[in-house]
């Protein structure tokens, strides 16, 4: 079978999907070729996701998780049954997407990959001196950490003043820390205690009483008629705050903990993490530390020069899994790399090297944009990664925007013909060169090249950086001109983020839109997080002279019955749980008395039902309107103002967070990879977007991997020549036609190919 040709559709060789209504699907119908490349293409909303991962891939883990006894199941998560009426053929699916890994402080690049426990069993045969077996070289093992920072490479110190206030006694609220105000729980265990007077001020302690106060284990104590277990508060602090993932805290108490809490590494191991053992074994004059802190790149090549036929096999699939990270494009990352540290686009290239040397076939693989934070010269050889995936007999879904993966595919389904309500619907299925030659939306923009500026725009100023020199950058001395359009390129790793947000993101001018993911839940809406529900629960309050509160599904007008979501979740025990509408509110969440309540003829349900493009019309409030010109500048209009984020694509969400940010005043913005999920056309919307915003008088700073934005800037700052300790320079800057005209760096290399294509 030829590379984009169709099995018939009674065929086993085919997936076959029969109904898809999925979020926006409009009852799809196609046939998905098994152990082929299928890239989905489409704007973002306009249903890939929903078929791909909502539909295909949850169908298919469902099934495997029905194979599992019940008893099993019940400690699985719940999954529903996607809205179609029949999948036929699945294989098992395997989803390697953008979320980022744990920010679990013990998980590592290494410990990700298994890269570190083979190292480990490396070192536990040929390290010398010979110290154990591998537990005695992980630190996350009491046999190999070290003692003093528990394998965590740093040891926190607090900040006493930040907790209490030591002109005040007991009483009187001495101590500051979160939910230990006068008369809470915590602070009846020191009050009543008996080791200290709750009237006297704390610098009028004694010392024993101040090293009770503070420092004293955990004691049991029984004080009139008060029975409890006594800490010191430093004590009762670090067990009940700095024992947990600071990911996991609540905002207020996070900001407590990062006022009160310095980190410094740890002086018995100097951030190695390992105990004096596994530190004093080494092989050819390295420890096991050090190789956990080379560049992965480096460590390929030192790890290729070990020669030992009683490791031989391992050293084999290490030396496989370092060459993958490398070939991926993340040579430039080091073991000892906090996962939680990653990016999305990083995350997700980590999690795609346990997948390449498995022996598994025919199963299907799904990924969310694999190309997202790679730069022209790295996309290639993530296609043939897709491509190996494919050869070994497995089924290949991507979703993705770039024109250089679409290239690649055997199939393309591309959605739309828009996003949301007018999105959902098949525009075209079949091989790429049909999709040139079609009329949709996608096949139009394929071939589709940003020019060029003829006339760069003249900067105002310039704002200096000097002597840079985060992380891998090499004391870098660049100027940033004001008053244009900037953008700064160069290969994954190579510093640009280094530069702009360790040099430019601090100044109180400046404004950022960053790759930090938007936290909601199923409350969520682009109306309350965008402060939009305020003033719209504030014109229904004063129209119909009630409380505003009434307008607010999170609040008293929720709907008793499903407590304002619109849909009731069923658990039913050890099956999967199911979802319904509600039948008390018809899913409109909020009260039939609040219902009654109208704004020029509409209630708050309907309100909310309203697309951004509708809601700007009907309104006429100043404050209202502000916020929906920038979420339809940033190509939203078609969002309903009520749609859960958690139903949102990550493009989606990008530019929700971008229009939010550039409401803000500030006269320079930063962006970091603004077209992350943005179709080919939406694009040149954002193109537009930030030609306004220079137009208005300010500075815009883009660090960016897409040549259509490069090709459009004022300005490039091009670093590089390499990744890691291999970049760090500035290679270029001066104009695109410059760049193009001129250099022979990477990204000079890609967007003279682009432009001349």
């Amino acid at each position: 079978m030829q590379p984009g040709s169709i099995p018939t559709a009674d065929s086993h060789d085919v997936i076959q999907v029969r109904g898809a209504r999925e979020n926006n699907l409009a009852d799809i119908s196609l046939d998905i070729p098994k152990r082929r490349l299928t890239v989905f293409t489409g704007v973002s909303g306009s249903g890939k996701s929903s078929l791909v991962f909502g539909t295909i891939a949850a169908e298919s883990q469902r099934l495997i998780n029905e194979t599992y006894t019940a008893f099993a199941q019940s400690f699985m998560p719940s999954q529903s049954r996607p809205d179609v009426d029949a999948l036929h053929n699945l294989s098992a699916a395997i989803i390697v997407d953008q979320e980022r890994m744990g920010a679990n402080s013990r998980s590592t690049v290494g410990t990700a990959t298994d890269a570190h426990t083979m190292l480990r069993i490396v070192f536990s045969r040929l390290g010398e001196p010979h110290v154990g077996t591998a537990t005695a070289f992980s630190f996350n093992s009491p046999e190999g950490m070290c003692p003093e920072c528990e394998g965590i490479g740093r040891v926190s110190a607090i900040d006493v003043d930040q907790l209490v206030d030591r002109d005040l006694s007991l009483n009187e609220g001495a101590i500051t820390v979160p939910n230990f105000t006068v008369n809470t729980w915590y602070w009846q265990s020191f009050a009543q205690s008996g080791f200290l007077d709750p009237d006297v001020k704390l610098r009028e302690y004694t010392p024993r009483q101040w090293e009770d106060f503070l420092n004293k284990p955990a004691t049991k104590v029984k004080h009139g008629t008060f029975n409890h277990t006594y800490e010191g508060l430093l004590v009762k602090v670090q067990r009940l705050f700095l024992s947990k993932e600071r990911e996991s805290m609540q905002p207020h108490i996070r900001a407590f903990v990062d006022r009160a809490v310095t980190f410094a590494t740890c002086g018995s191991c100097g951030g190695a993490r390992l105990n004096p053992a596994a530190l004093s074994a080494k092989i050819d004059g390295r420890t096991i530390a050090d190789c956990s802190a080379m560049q992965i790149s480096d460590l390929a090549a030192f790890v290729g020069k070990i020669e030992d036929p009683s490791v031989g096999p391992l050293l084999k699939v290490l030396r496989g899994t370092l060459d993958s990270l490398v070939e991926i494009g993340l040579g430039y990352l080091s073991l000892d790399r906090e996962s939680g540290t990653l990016s999305g686009g990083e995350a997700q290239r980590v999690k795609m090297v346990r997948h390449l040397g498995s022996s598994l076939s025919d199963v299907t693989y799904v990924f969310d944009e694999p190309t997202v934070g790679l730069h022209p010269h790295d996309i290639a050889r993530m296609n043939d990664l897709l491509l190996r995936l494919r050869d070994k007999g497995n089924t290949v879904l991507v979703v993705e925007h770039k024109p250089e993966v679409i290239a690649i595919a055997d199939h393309v389904v591309d959605l739309g013909p828009g996003a949301g309500s007018a999105g959902g619907h098949l525009c075209y299925t079949g091989g790429v060169h049909g999709l040139r030659e079609s009329d949709t939306l996608t096949g139009r923009h394929i071939g589709h090249r940003a020019r060029l500026r003829d006339r760069p725009r003249t900067p105002t100023g310039r704002i200096a950086i000097t002597g840079a020199s985060l992380h891998n950058l090499k004391d870098v001395d660049v100027d940033v001109p004001l008053g244009v359009l900037t953008v700064v390129t160069g290969v994954a790793g190579s510093g640009k983020s280094s530069l702009i947000h360790g040099s430019l993101s601090q100044r109180d001018d400046v404004i950022v839109v960053d790759q930090s993911a938007i936290r909601g839940s199923r409350r969520s809406n682009p109306a309350t997080y965008t402060g939009l529900l305020d003033p719209i629960r504030t014109a229904f309050a004063k129209a119909n002279g009630v409380k505003a509160a009434l307008f607010s599904a999170n609040s008293e007008g929720a709907c008793p019955n499903c407590k304002g979501i619109g849909l009731v979740y069923t658990d039913l025990a050890m099956m999967a749980g199911v979802a319904s509408v509600c039948e008390v509110c018809e899913g409109k969440r909020f009260t039939a008395e609040v219902l009654t309540h109208k704004l020029r003829g509409k209630d708050i349900s309907e309100v909310l039902a309203m697309s951004v493009t509708e809601a700007r019309d009907f309104f006429t409030i100043a404050a209202v309107s502000r916020i929906l010109d920038r979420l339809v500048d940033v190509g939203l209009g078609y969002l309903s103002l009520g749609q859960p984020l958690t139903t949102l694509s990550g493009g989606e969400r990008q530019r929700l967070k971008l229009a939010i940010r550039m409401a803000e005043k500030g006269s320079t913005y930063v962006l970091d990879e603004p077209t992350t999920g943005l179709h080919l056309a939406d694009v040149d919307k954002l193109l537009a977007l930030m030609d306004r915003l220079v137009d208005d008088g300010n500075t815009v700073v883009v660090i960016e991997h897409h040549q259509a934005v490069m090709a459009h800037a004022d300005w490039l700052i091009d670093l590089g020549p390499g990744a890691g300790h291999d970049g760090g320079q500035i290679v270029f800057t001066g104009t695109p036609a410059d760049l193009v005209a001129t250099s022979d760096s990477l990204t000079a290399q890609h967007l003279r190919e682009y432009v001349t294509t």
